[in-house]
């Protein structure tokens, strides 16, 4: 029979699909309150579990690696900023050291200090002793002649010999 296309209703016409859907109705198992020790897990999920929790393990052990990687690194940088700052302290203190040494070679400084902290004071003509020495010279003059022998060769020393030098 052919189809009529017209349609002389207001009301939609329902359009059959070409082909049938296989429909049948699938029974859902009803899991009811069964002790865990009961339910029975496949191979396939337990491995699927296995490389889960593998998984997220190395994953937690590769993160924990970078963090205590880094707070090595922290650390030697802080050490680092240390040992600069002290450094550059007792760079400050050999600075200040050698311009204390330049000031206490000062004659004046010297004098001052001498007098402040050792209570020293400038010799004055009572505290003055003259010495009188003899007019006698105590150097002896040298009343002999120095003689450098040289190295003499083999034949000189038999010219000697023989002619009785």
């Amino acid at each position: 029979m052919a189809r009529n296309t017209y349609q002389y209703t207001t009301n939609p016409k329902k359009i059959e699909p070409e082909y049938k859907p296989n429909r049948q109705k699938r029974k859902l198992k009803v899991v009811e309150d069964v002790p865990r020790q009961k339910i029975q897990i496949s191979k396939e999920q337990r491995k699927r579990q296995l490389k889960t929790t593998l998984f997220v393990v190395a994953i937690f052990g590769i993160l924990l690696t970078i963090s205590y990687r880094n707070s090595q690194i922290n650390e030697k940088f802080t050490a680092m900023k240390n040992l600069e700052q002290e450094l550059a302290s007792l760079q400050k203190e050999n600075e200040q050291t050698k311009v204390s040494i330049q000031n206490g070679l000062n004659f004046k400084n010297i004098e001052k200090l001498a007098k402040e902290k050792l209570g020293m004071q400038k010799l004055t003509s009572k505290q003055t002793i003259y010495v009188s020495l003899p007019k006698k010279d105590y150097v002896e003059s040298a009343s002999e002649e120095v003689v450098i022998e040289q190295e003499k060769s083999w034949l000189q020393k038999l010219a000697d010999k023989i002619f009785g030098k």
